[in-house]
């Protein structure tokens, strides 16, 4: 059931002050070379990576790793393994006193 059945004559209006401009012919520009037009409130958009250069739409198995992703990721996970090792050791060397008369005794 349409909204007009509930509602009678739906009219929107908009503030005009705030709206940013609307361009229907916004030029995307990709890395790969590719550029396609579409709307936006920029008239020109630069792309790192689009349809036509993208694994999951080309069907090519690559890896998209920008910025050295996966080392960093790699690189935690190793320092992740090195603290919880040595957090343990920690835990082992630091022996607490139980009760205060273990406390004095030292």
């Amino acid at each position: 059931m349409p909204l007009e059945a509930f509602y009678g004559k739906i009219t929107f209006i908009m503030k005009k002050t705030i709206h940013p401009e609307w361009y229907p012919q916004a030029k995307v520009s990709c890395a790969c070379g590719a550029s396609f037009i579409t709307g936006s409130t920029k008239p020109e958009i630069h792309v790192e990576i689009c349809s036509q250069c993208h694994p999951f739409f080309t069907g090519e198995a690559r890896f998209v790793d920008t910025e050295g992703r996966i080392e960093k990721f790699q690189a935690r996970q190793k320092a992740g393994v090195n603290y919880k090792k040595n957090k343990k050791d920690l835990e082992e060397k630091e022996e607490r006193p139980r009760t205060i008369k273990e406390m004095l005794k030292k």
